[in-house]
């Protein structure tokens, strides 16, 4: 299937599956979870399968062992996954070493009684379930990489730093699950943990009413519970796009910082089949797969005039 850039906010679509993600590499696993759904696998396998095939691109710096290092030269992974029908979720944070840290959260939610496991004791896990690891050579990694931003203190945040893969799954039934995958901020502190792990920050599903997923600097959509948002706005009627939109509007109108500076993106989907996607700034792409179609689309750009006198969107 080809990759086209299009600006679309969608409607409903008829009952059939469909599969909404981050950025333009998350198109690839888009089609893998259709794939994983066309071969009756679970709703959950279809999430898994998708976010494992973005997290095996060794091209790809911003997901999977291949992400970028922390300041001490190691790379540290974080992922979830929830599950809509039963409300059940899991994750792993600053992981190292595991080329699949989405299948480790699926087992930590399956497999123990937690939500989230963190660093040694998350590794730990995943090889005693039998998970693949691989020793990575995160020193080479981290010279590279401090090379090419020119040394920025741990505190900035270069450009084409870093991104995630949120993979969000609607299926015939009308069932939605979701996914989130990274290696998160480059340089940054060791044991810094990002939104992509937080259920509620950067990831959240709702059953009855749809599910959201971020991207962008996950301190700034941490403070806010932003997918959580998103979805709330979703149970209030209001269309995906916009849902991200508001969501936008109502942190830009808390925070001290520029809209621009504030790096949020989102994307969405209701239980009625509708998407949408929208970002702080422009050029926010996310891609859309459904049995008819795989599209790189363009989500909405937030400004200031989408703000009204109390902060609210005036969409």
């Amino acid at each position: 299937m080809g990759t086209t850039v299009q600006s679309l906010r969608a409607e409903a679509l008829p009952h059939q599956p469909l599969i909404v993600s981050t950025w333009p590499f998350g198109k690839a696993g888009n089609e893998k979870a259709l794939e994983t759904l066309n071969n009756k696998d679970s709703l959950l396998d279809a999430v898994e399968q998708g976010i494992r095939v973005v997290e095996a691109d060794e091209t790809n710096r911003s997901v999977g062992i291949s992400g970028l290092p922390n300041a001490a030269g190691v790379v540290q992974q974080d992922a979830c996954i929830m599950n809509g029908p039963d409300h059940n979720a899991g994750s792993v944070a600053a992981i190292e070493g595991i080329l699949h840290p989405i299948t480790a959260a699926r087992r930590v939610m399956e497999n123990t009684p937690h939500v989230m496991l963190v660093g040694d004791g998350a590794r730990q896990f995943a090889i005693k379930e039998g998970l693949e690891s691989m020793k990575v050579d995160s020193q080479k990694l981290h010279q590279e990489w401090h090379q090419k931003q020119n040394k920025p203190a741990p505190t900035e945040r270069p450009k084409d730093n870093h991104d995630t893969v949120a993979l969000l799954v609607l299926d015939t039934k009308g069932d939605i699950a979701g996914g989130c995958s990274t290696s998160g901020w480059g340089g940054k502190l060791p044991g810094r943990v990002g939104d992509s792990p937080i259920i509620g920050s950067g990831l959240y599903v709702d059953n009855e009413v749809g599910a959201a997923g971020a991207t962008g600097l996950g301190e700034n959509v941490m403070r806010y519970c932003a997918s959580f948002m998103v979805v709330e706005y979703m149970r209030q009627g209001l269309h995906p796009e916009e849902a991200c939109l508001k969501t936008i509007a109502r942190i830009s109108a808390i925070d001290p910082k520029s809209a621009e500076d504030l790096h949020l993106n989102f994307v969405a989907l209701d239980k009625k089949g509708r998407f949408g996607a929208a970002g702080s700034g422009s050029g926010f792409q996310y891609s859309v797969t459904t049995p008819d179609s795989s599209k790189v689309l363009e989500g909405a750009a937030f400004t200031k005039k989408d703000v009204g006198p109390e902060g609210g969107n005036t969409k």
